[in-house]
């Protein structure tokens, strides 16, 4: 059987950008990859894949006709925070059935500002109040604190990492680093929560070229293999953070294994290793807390031991294991159809050894995970 590999990738930055349109974002993410993947032509493209929550009827379509209207298929997917690792899931599966050997996927967003609108919830919980995705993170948060003993600064370090490896990425939408003080003391959201917690939605595109590993090197001298890409969906008796479809898959009796550490497990066993084997991590940290939440629940650590491994600076760049080095949701910003293809897309270039001020030294295998509304989930390894 034939294997998956990565052999272009790019992105457009993560910011506001108010005067170009959703297609010039997302035309300049492709172009970018088909240049890295050896200046190929869009025609060698077969089939494409669109990540994107907001971005409307046809955004994929819309975006392609920009670079070339070849007539080929277009899939438009919306699978809220992990509709990137969707799509590499899907390209995938179109490079192992044999029907295709050269994939575009590539995801995008341009949001309103505020607050990301979530139907995802149902009505009594909006009418409540705690629709609102910080409320829910914030409870969670909250709970971690009371079961795990971890404090406000534990999560105000999370982000001075966040925003020290941000520094050192050209594509992330903040540069500023900030002190744990400073954190702490920034405008309050939901409790234990500041606004330099929480991810801030944005714009931005990410792309991939993905190919059948025997015409890789026709590309790039340099393919990324695709180790494993599975997805899934959280189920009763989890809480999945508080990105769970709502409060409806608590349980006060059940409890069952989060999404996360389901997923994470099987990929583990498709790409033959274990956490031990990982060189860094890209997560999906909509907030401070939930970095260290998906850390455990990943199995990188036990239940209440990421606090440590933070503040003993194991997760910085240089640490045991690094995690987010391109700043994360949390300073490179969210445009949520775009985070799980830029998260590839940091793993292959540190996989490479292209990151710049913020590579990782010797990194051979690293893991991309996205979760979010609806209780979605997608875990990658990708391996060079």
């Amino acid at each position: 059987m034939t294997e998956a590999t990565i052999v272009g990738v790019g992105m457009h930055k993560f910011g506001r950008f108010p005067y170009e349109t959703i297609e010039e974002i997302g035309q300049d993410a492709i172009i970018k990859a088909l240049h890295d993947a050896g200046n190929i032509d869009f025609k060698k493209i077969q089939i494409a894949f669109c990540g994107s929550m907001h971005g409307g009827t046809a955004i994929g379509n819309r975006i392609l006709s920009r670079v070339g209207l070849t007539g080929i298929p277009c899939v438009n997917v919306e699978n809220a925070c992990s509709s990137g690792g969707a799509v590499i899931k899907l390209a995938v599966q179109a490079i192992l059935s044999g029907e295709y050997d050269t994939v575009l996927v590539f995801g995008i967003e341009k949001p309103g500002r505020g607050f990301l609108p979530l139907n995802s919830y149902p009505m009594w919980e909006h009418l409540s109040g705690l629709g609102m995705p910080p409320v829910q993170l914030a409870l969670r948060a909250t709970r971690y604190m009371y079961e795990y003993g971890a404090t406000i600064e534990d999560f105000a370090k999370v982000v001075v990492k966040s925003r020290n490896n941000a520094a050192l990425n050209p594509n992330a939408m903040y540069h500023k680093r900030l002190t744990i003080d400073e954190v702490i003391k920034d405008r309050p959201v939901s409790y234990p929560l500041t606004i330099s917690m929480l991810a801030p939605p944005c714009e931005g595109a990410a792309a991939a070229i993905i190919t059948s590993k025997n015409i890789a090197r026709q590309f790039n001298a340099q393919p990324i293999n695709i180790a494993a890409a599975v997805t899934g969906v959280a189920q009763y008796g989890t809480v999945f953070c508080g990105m769970s479809a709502g409060f409806e898959t608590d349980s006060t009796k059940i409890k069952n294994p989060e999404v996360t550490t389901v997923l994470s497990a099987l990929a583990y066993e498709k790409a033959g290793i274990s956490p031990k084997d990982l060189d860094l991590i890209e997560l999906n940290d909509n907030t401070a807390a939930s970095e260290l939440m998906f850390l455990e629940e990943m199995g990188i650590c036990g239940p209440g031991e990421a606090i440590k491994l933070v503040a003993d600076n194991n997760t910085n760049i240089d640490g045991d294991i690094p995690v987010n080095p391109s700043g994360g949701l949390l300073s490179l910003g969210e445009p949520v159809g775009a985070t799980g293809v830029a998260q590839a897309a940091e793993i292959v270039w540190q996989l490479r050894g292209q990151a710049g001020q913020r590579q990782v030294k010797d990194a051979k295998i690293g893991l991309c995970e996205t979760a979010g509304a609806g209780g979605n989930c997608a875990v990658v390894i990708l391996k060079r």
